[in-house]
Order: C-alpha cells, then sequence, then structure tokens
C-alpha cells in the first residue's frame, strides 16, 4: 500500500493576531491518502486533467484554486471514491488554541502523535506500507523521524507486523501528492475560514477526525 501525507495550517502558536496577518493558523489539517498500488494512476488522474483543462504549467496549490475547480476536483474524487472503494481518505484537524501549553513547546511531537492516530488504523493489517511525505512540508525534527514513530508504534503498541518504508519526495513532481494537498486544503479551510461551498461536496465521503475541539 502506498500512504500520501500533506498537511495545511502550520504549527505556529501566535494567536494574539489575525492569521495571515502576523498570527498564526488557528487549526492544522493533515491529510492521508491510503492508495493500493494497483491504483496509484487514479488520483493522479483526477490532478492530470485539471493541469490539461486549465493549462497550469507549474505546481498548482489547491490554496491558489477558484472555489470552482475545488469543487470539480471533489466531484473527481467522490467518484472515484465510489467506484474504488479499498482507496480511503482521512483527515484529522487539531484545534490549536486547545492544545496545553507545555505540548505547543514542542509541536512536532504533536504532529506525530496526530499522524499515528490516523495511520496505524489504516495499515495495520498490511504487510508493508510505503510512506510517502511531501519533502517540503513540515519537518518533524523532535526524537525519532515519524516513519520510525509509525513503525515503532506498529510493531510495539499494536503488535503488528508492518513495514514502514520510507520515501519522501518533492510534491511537485508528484500528483498524488498534490492530490493530497487539494484533499489538506479543501478540509482546512472549513475550519480556518468557515468555508462552506466546497467541503461539503468532500466531507461526508472522508473520515475526518478531530482534535482538541
Amino acid at each position: 500500500m502506498l500512504v500520501y501525507l500533506d498537511e495545511s495550517g502550520d504549527t505556529g502558536w501566535k494567536f494574539l493576531k489575525p492569521y495571515r496577518h502576523g498570527g498564526s493558523s488557528r487549526y492544522l489539517c493533515l491529510a492521508f491518502l491510503f492508495l493500493p498500488k494497483r491504483h496509484w494512476k487514479l488520483p493522479r488522474k483526477i490532478i492530470a486533467d485539471l493541469y490539461h483543462k486549465y493549462r497550469w504549467v507549474h505546481e498548482m496549490k489547491a490554496c491558489k484554486a477558484t472555489d470552482s475547480q475545488k469543487i470539480e476536483f471533489c466531484k473527481a474524487t467522490q467518484q472515484m471514491l465510489l467506484d474504488n472503494q479499498d482507496i480511503k481518505i482521512a483527515c484529522i484537524v487539531v484545534k490549536k488554541q486547545n492544545v496545553q501549553q507545555h505540548i505547543q513547546t514542542d509541536p512536532n511531537k504533536l504532529y506525530n502523535y496526530m499522524c499515528k492516530l490516523v495511520v496505524v488504523d489504516h495499515v495495520a493489517r498490511e504487510s508493508e506500507i510505503e510512506f510517502i511525505p511531501d519533502k517540503r512540508s513540515i519537518k518533524v525534527e523532535s526524537g525519532n523521524s515519524l516513519s520510525d514513530y509509525l513503525q515503532t508504534s506498529l510493531w510495539f503498541d499494536h503488535n503488528a507486523k508492518t513495514k514502514v518504508v520510507n520515501n519522501p519526495q518533492e510534491s511537485d513532481k508528484n500528483y498524488n501528492l498534490q492530490f493530497v494537498d487539494w484533499i489538506a486544503n479543501c478540509v482546512w479551510s472549513h475550519f480556518e475560514d468557515a468555508e462552506t461551498t466546497v467541503y461539503p461536496q468532500i466531507g461526508p465521503h472522508i473520515k475526518v477526525r478531530h482534535l482538541f475541539f
């Protein structure tokens, strides 16, 4: 199985000023795509079709796309999930203002923990997963690397035999990572900006978990 990860939001804790005006995001969303290898072309085709239709030349981040383009993306994703029910998409969203002060001193541990809460439940029965985070995303620097943390949790906490193969890639060269970026943004915007047009197109079709709400 292939497991892709990207996020929207940041791990800052500056809440005295508004987000985008000197303050940090109030929410952080991690998005995961659990993709059987035989389906690896399906999410990337959704992104490739958008590039072709809108003649994008450089990487198009979801935060720069229009609502109509995001809705188009969500509807294509809906159909992909309906046609291929072994493809799973999951997100976890943390309300950062409710995170205790002692946890805020090391946000990387929070990031690790969020990943574990989602990934382990989806892969514990797999013999091996290829874990593909975006190289340019938030770096996890404390303690073990994220992949080692997931491996330890699977083997020792959950008695799973799953092997984690870490393979970070750059999203500008990987349409499946761009797909996950779009998922993360569509979910995060609903919480961060109270967006209510795009999210209803995708929210009911994926698993969204809340943390510190």
